[in-house]
């Protein structure tokens, strides 16, 4: 059995390793993975991180307009496809990679798997929304991260024998990957933005500094700032600097985890951390009006809060409050550290995972210790 991942950001890459390493167990499978971009990058260290190989193809798409780029990985990807005929194409989250990739796939008659199905925000004319739903309807192996996924394929009428609830496949690398993690002597918060809709934007930026700035009067902040965004940065706080906060560059995987596992507070706008942060037990804002994390919101760790100074600060100001409660993390369904299997079995075994009536709520015996996890119970959207 031929199989071919086609990943392109590096949270592709956080959802592709626990897979390749169930598939690496089948002697049965050849698995190929093919990388949209070069082969030096964030993807290729956190490849490394992760003990796994580098990819077996690059396609050296570099960053571009949406239409371009996922026309320029579509026709590098067509005669990959077309030599190496796999019998499965796995396409990961919704970026212009997963997109292309089940178009090319389907296309040449493949069977297209897509590990993150059935996510949706709501926000029908965003270009991510958009491949997701039009991943969702060329793939025949729709594997579901979450309940919510699950009830968005059912309520688009997608036939219940395409759609497997699986679970998340990020919460087994976090799973894996997570540190011993220690009580912080003072609570601190950590900020990491990357949607252009907050950090494109001057006006946006220069608020939501500001904000955090006074923010800081109350905890130390850590933000986390790649090179372009350090410049824009620098270019809105024009010299006066950001008191409170430490500026650093985003650390490696493992120890992005253990900061994020030991602070009070997060904000973010990015949903590999609002998953995290749900199965870490840690109160997170995102900073924005509608998420395809719904299961992150259903488990109260997570809340929306658009990026306006009086809100944002209410709503931290309302989770360092709790910082001191110390309560089991949350138990959220089929983030066990398994989706990989359950995900491997379907492909390979035809197995099903089909939506079920949910369980009565207990305590994970199993989880790993944690000194806190703070329930919020305001409504999702703040503001």
């Amino acid at each position: 059995m031929r199989i071919l991942s086609v990943v392109g950001a590096p949270s592709d890459v956080l959802h592709l390793a626990p897979v390749a390493r169930a598939l690496a167990g089948r002697s049965e499978v050849t698995h190929h993975v093919v990388h949209a971009g070069a082969p030096a990058g964030p993807a290729a260290a956190l490849l490394a991180e992760l003990g796994m190989p580098a990819p077996d193809h690059h396609l050296e798409v570099g960053r571009g307009a949406p239409g371009a780029r996922t026309g320029l990985i579509m026709q590098r990807l067509e005669p990959l496809l077309t030599d190496l005929r796999p019998d499965v194409v796995l396409v990961f989250g919704a970026d212009d990679a997963a997109v292309a990739a089940a178009l090319v796939a389907a296309k040449l008659g493949c069977r297209v798997g897509h590990i993150g199905a059935g996510l949706r925000s709501g926000e029908a004319t965003t270009p991510q929304e958009i491949n997701r739903v039009v991943i969702d309807r060329v793939a025949e192996l729709l594997l579901a991260p979450s309940r919510q996924a699950m009830e968005n394929l059912k309520g688009e009428a997608v036939p219940e024998e395409r759609a497997d609830f699986v679970g998340n496949a990020l919460i087994d690398t976090a799973f894996r990957m997570l540190p011993p993690t220690q009580d912080a002597a003072e609570p601190y918060a950590v900020v990491a933005l990357h949607d252009p809709a907050n950090v494109d934007d001057a006006a946006t930026l220069e608020t939501l500094l500001s904000t955090l700035t006074e923010l800081a009067h109350r905890v130390p902040i850590v933000l986390l700032a790649d090179a372009d965004l350090r410049e824009r940065v620098r270019a809105v706080e024009g010299g006066r600097g950001l008191p409170g906060l430490t500026v650093i560059e985003p650390p490696g995987y493992a120890e992005m985890l253990g900061l994020v596992a030991s602070a009070a507070l997060v904000i973010t706008d990015t949903a590999t951390l609002q998953d995290e942060t749900t199965y870490l037990g840690v109160p997170c804002l995102t900073l924005r009006t509608a998420t395809e994390c719904a299961a992150s919101c259903c488990h109260g760790t997570n809340r929306l809060v658009p990026p306006a100074r009086a809100v944002l600060l209410a709503a931290a100001t309302r989770a360092l409050a709790r910082w001191a409660v110390r309560l089991a993390r949350p138990v959220v369904e089929r983030w066990d550290g398994r989706a990989a299997e359950r995900i491997v079995a379907v492909v390979c075994d035809g197995a099903r995972f089909p939506l079920e009536p949910p369980p009565v709520a207990s305590p994970d015996p199993d989880a790993r210790p944690r000194r806190r996890a703070v329930a919020m119970r305001e409504p999702a959207l703040i503001g």
